[in-house]
């Protein structure tokens, strides 16, 4: 089955938008079994358009868009492909009603422009929107109207909000899906995510005792982020189960501790879930990263039960006065030092009566290095649950990446001690 999306909008050409339409409605499909094949964003031009969704309904046996529905000149996808499939538009009764009604609950007059929106190309099934006021459309085209198959190809739109788009998918146009295109076969679609390693360094330490799996049609795939490697494995047919479950079996037998989670986890939830189950609380002191650990963590539903506090201590004197860092180690060592990150810690920990303290101090630049502290230079410390332990990686990068790569090793050096590993 060959899956296609054109993602409509000139704003995602110009960047001012981010599309963040490929990559759920990828996920979504793939979860199910289904990849897609090719993904284009066009601008909201006729030609563009137009031209965008002939070439997919040559190929695809599913084409999505998204965008273009609206009450403004610009939403103009459903008017071109009505032009395109050679399709009469026609008012629908009940689209006008809800767009009506959904003014009406707001207590707001509805723009005479938004009745547009109720025009729908004669065949097509109208997806009723209960987010917003322009319908989704799914039309079945003929075989031979544009590819010769043997069967015919499925032309879903979409409206471009994401809150409207994706209820709409997952309640009305996934189980269209399910209903034509039923899978043959099981399929398994799993992702190992690891922290503290490189991508070429996890391939190889994987790839040789894959490799009868891989002959045998598993697929292997990599993805590298800053501070994360993600392994994903699919297996396909009627052994796709024990497949992938040997896979992982293999990937964890070589790379072991330095993977922390599946799927959608994210270090910062593994955290917390572990700190729950433990009944155990975190104390946060923060220089460089600004808060950026705390507002990691408190991204997770459930934080308010294991961290207890979190200090940004930017200066000097709020490290003396909050955390009780000696003046004499800051004037002996410096605000970015071992020993001051070190008393960050234990101080954090002490003040507030948490089992665990993190504590980070560095030079995130651009400027502020020196020869003998350059910009990148960090020093992490984690008090609780063993001896204070204190590292110092050097963090390149950009401002934005510095704090994510520090925050990203500091989690982990709380996850690798509350797990009891190496720590």
């Amino acid at each position: 089955m060959q899956i296609e999306i054109i993602n409509t909008g000139s704003e995602l050409l110009l960047g001012y938008v981010l599309n963040t339409h490929q990559q759920w409605l990828c996920r979504r499909l793939s979860d199910g079994g289904r990849v897609v094949a090719r993904q284009v964003a066009v601008a909201d031009e006729g030609p563009a358009i137009q031209q965008a969704v002939r070439e997919a309904l040559g190929r695809a046996d599913l084409v999505i868009t998204t965008g273009g529905l609206g009450p403004t000149s610009d939403d103009i996808t459903r008017d071109l492909i009505a032009e395109l499939l050679g399709k009469k538009l026609h008012e629908d009764a009940q689209v006008v009603a809800h767009v009506e009604n959904f003014f009406a609950q707001r207590k707001r007059p509805m723009p005479a422009s938004c009745r547009v929106q109720a025009m729908v190309p004669e065949g097509a099934i109208v997806l009723p929107n209960a987010h917003g006021t322009a319908p989704g459309l799914a039309m079945e085209i003929p075989d031979g109207q544009f590819r010769h198959a043997g069967r015919s190809t499925w032309l879903v739109m979409l409206p471009g909000p994401p809150r409207e788009l994706r209820p709409m998918f997952t309640d009305q146009v996934r189980p269209l899906i399910a209903r034509e295109f039923p899978i043959e076969g099981g399929f398994v679609c799993r992702t190992l995510k690891t922290t503290g390693i490189g991508e070429s360094f996890v391939e190889e330490r994987i790839a040789g005792p894959l490799k009868p799996l891989t002959d045998a049609g598993l697929e292997l795939g990599y993805c590298a982020r800053t501070g994360e490697v993600d392994v994903r494995i699919i297996a396909r047919g009627d052994g796709a189960e024990p497949a992938a479950a040997e896979a992982e079996r293999i990937i964890r037998k070589h790379v072991g501790d330095l993977i922390y989670g599946l799927d959608d986890d994210e270090l910062e939830s593994v955290l917390v879930r572990e700190l729950t189950a433990r009944k155990k609380m975190l104390a946060l002191a923060e220089a460089c990263t600004g808060g950026f650990i705390a507002n990691r963590i408190t991204n997770v539903s459930g934080a308010s039960a294991v961290l207890l506090a979190g200090l940004v201590t930017y200066s000097n004197a709020a490290k003396e006065k909050f955390l009780g860092v000696n003046p004499a180690t800051l004037a002996g060592h410096g605000a970015v030092s071992e020993a001051t990150a070190r008393e960050m810690a234990e101080g954090a920990m002490a003040n507030t009566g948490a089992d665990y303290a993190l504590a980070v101090t560095g030079i995130a630049g651009p400027t502020g290095g020196t020869e003998a502290k350059p910009v990148g230079t960090v020093f992490i410390a984690l008090a609780g649950g063993g001896p204070t332990k204190v590292i110092n990686p050097t963090n390149r990068y950009d401002r934005e990446t510095f704090k994510f790569v520090t925050s990203q090793q500091a989690l982990e050096l709380l996850r690798r001690r509350v797990l009891g590993i190496g720590v």
